[in-house]
């Protein structure tokens, strides 16, 4: 069982117990965190593909921490002054474990509803 979701412009491919790195999201640490935007569910009989979305589907994982991605530097140059400026970035980035792919279940729909 597992999902293919969009988070940050980017798409990944989660299963149960998986953990990713994401974009920085805004959350509390060791908080609950749910992607509503899921292109893909496949359950292991049948295939359900979204168009874009799928509705009655949750993926939802816990805020673990953060993590940093490698430092990328770079040089700007200008020749006829003889003159050189160096800078780098380093992209922060939300690490989540996934808790559950699933279909929402009723009892949480109604639940939601009220």
């Amino acid at each position: 069982m597992y999902a293919i979701i969009k988070s940050g412009g980017k798409q990944y491919k989660v299963k149960k117990g998986d953990v990713i790195d994401v974009e920085l999201l805004n959350g509390e640490q060791d908080g609950r965190i749910e992607f509503g935007e899921v292109l893909f569910y496949s359950d292991g009989a049948s295939q359900h593909v979204g168009s874009p979305l799928l509705e009655g589907i949750t993926v939802a994982g816990e805020l673990v921490g953060e993590s940093k991605g490698p430092k990328v530097q770079s040089v700007k140059y200008k020749r006829s002054h003889h003159q050189y400026r160096k800078f780098g970035h380093r992209q922060r980035y939300s690490r989540i474990k996934i808790t559950e792919v699933g279909e929402k279940s009723k009892k949480h729909h109604e639940h939601a509803k009220n």
